[in-house]
């Protein structure tokens, strides 16, 4: 390792940090929350997949990872940066076709499901949620900042392939959707 190259900078140590164009801006501003939120649900993702045998959805998660360390950086920018990678319409397509090719073996919802049934099912509804508060965070930040609309999409599609890859695992393990059984 270089000895000249330390990952410390000591430039946040008051409380800022930095975006990329250069603005330094406190940590907790939203910009800072939204693509901070990404890399926690980039992180999760990262744990269901190591946890799966499935080359399949290993290699879909690990396309989706992708798609979310491009999010984080365009999030993080201050101002627009022609260098930087894009969320694309393909990228939701994708999701929607994951999305359509499980459904399609799966039985018909008629009734809410309660997060469980297996440890891997678990860790996809944490991570859809972790996706919820993120896609929140964006469409925060989308208020007073601008935002591509297709990032917010994404995060939207995103959601619904976890929810849809948690009832998929179930099936696959032979574990039954846990249903809500509403008491009135």
């Amino acid at each position: 390792m270089n000895e000249n190259w330390k990952i410390y900078t000591k430039t946040g140590d008051k409380g800022e940090t930095s975006l990329i164009g250069g603005t330094r801006v406190p940590k907790f501003h939203d910009r800072i929350e939204a693509y901070g939120t990404v890399d926690e649900l980039n992180s999760y993702i990262g744990l269901i997949r190591d946890q799966l045998t499935s080359k399949h959805y290993q290699d879909v998660l690990l396309e989706i990872q992708d798609r979310l360390f491009t999010a984080e950086s365009l999030l993080a920018c201050d101002k627009e940066v022609k260098t930087l990678p894009k969320i694309k319409e393909e990228d939701v397509l994708l999701l929607e076709n994951e999305i359509d090719e499980m459904n399609a073996e799966l039985p018909e919802l008629h009734s809410f499901i309660l997060p469980g049934g297996h440890p891997i099912v678990s860790h996809c509804h944490i991570a859809r949620c972790i996706c919820r508060r993120t896609e929140r965070l964006i469409i925060k930040l989308s208020v007073n900042n601008p935002v591509d609309e297709l990032i917010i999409k994404y995060f939207n599609r995103l959601s619904d392939y976890l929810f849809v890859l948690a009832r998929k695992l179930c099936k696959d393990s032979n574990v039954p959707d846990q249903v809500w059984k509403a008491r009135i």
